[in-house]
């Protein structure tokens, strides 16, 4: 097992990624992908030779941490599968590769954003998310209920509140790990939206159930509903 004697800890180390994907698109879709697993404070990925092709994720909680390192190893990230482990000592490992370590400054930094993090949880719970990861509570609480009443299930998701940073490939790595992905379109001009196509109603609901108000971003819940025909 790649964890070996690492013990378990919120913040997991994931290498052999693709190398040619930019910085902030790489961060944005780890962002988009872990996120399901938990709140996540940090999302951690350099261009410096010797950090190429790796990046950090820093959960809230230890038990996201060890449900992503189950569920996402070998995930096909990029077109390669992702390794994953529990990180030996993500702050320092990075900071003195970069050469801007600063003990005082790290646990200053830590500090606000756990600060960030709870806060980030209040404002989700006081919008009938859950506080474990600011995810829904339960499906279909967000959305337009009398939109999902008039449009018969059918096998075509339709998306809505993306953010405008939103890609293809995000999509892809969230709903793909549904049976009976098909493909995603996005509609260029009209960001924000996209359609994702399954095989049949019954998988298509499924997913929708799983994904329904998942946050692409902090501020942007994913509503999603049946495709009209």
């Amino acid at each position: 097992m790649l964890t070996g004697d690492i013990p378990p800890n919120q913040t997991i180390y994931i290498k052999n990624l693709n190398e040619k994907v930019k910085k902030e698109e790489l961060k944005r879709s780890l962002y988009s992908l872990f996120s399901q697993y938990g709140s996540i404070l940090d999302v951690v990925a350099l261009k410096t030779p010797k950090l190429r092709g790796q990046a950090w994720v820093v959960f809230t909680e230890i038990t996201s941490a060890s449900e992503a390192v189950r569920q996402m190893q070998n995930f096909p990230f990029y077109d390669k599968p992702m390794r994953i482990q529990y990180a030996k000592s993500k702050s320092d490992c990075i900071a003195k590769e970069d050469g801007s370590y600063d003990k005082k400054k790290k646990q200053e930094e830590k500090a606000e954003r756990k600060r960030r993090a709870e806060e980030s949880q209040q404002s989700s719970m006081g919008n009938g998310a859950s506080a474990e990861n600011g995810a829904p509570a339960a499906p279909f609480r967000q959305g337009n209920p009398s939109a999902q009443e008039a449009v018969a299930p059918n096998n075509i998701l339709f998306i809505e509140n993306l953010p405008h940073e939103a890609t293809s490939m995000m999509l892809e790595m969230l709903f793909q790990q549904y049976p009976g992905f098909r493909e995603v379109r996005m509609i260029e001009a009209k960001p924000g939206i996209a359609f994702v196509e399954f095989e049949d109603d019954q998988q298509s609901s499924m997913s929708m159930q799983a994904l329904q108000g998942f946050k692409i971003t902090p501020h942007n819940p994913m509503t999603i509903t049946f495709a009209k025909k």
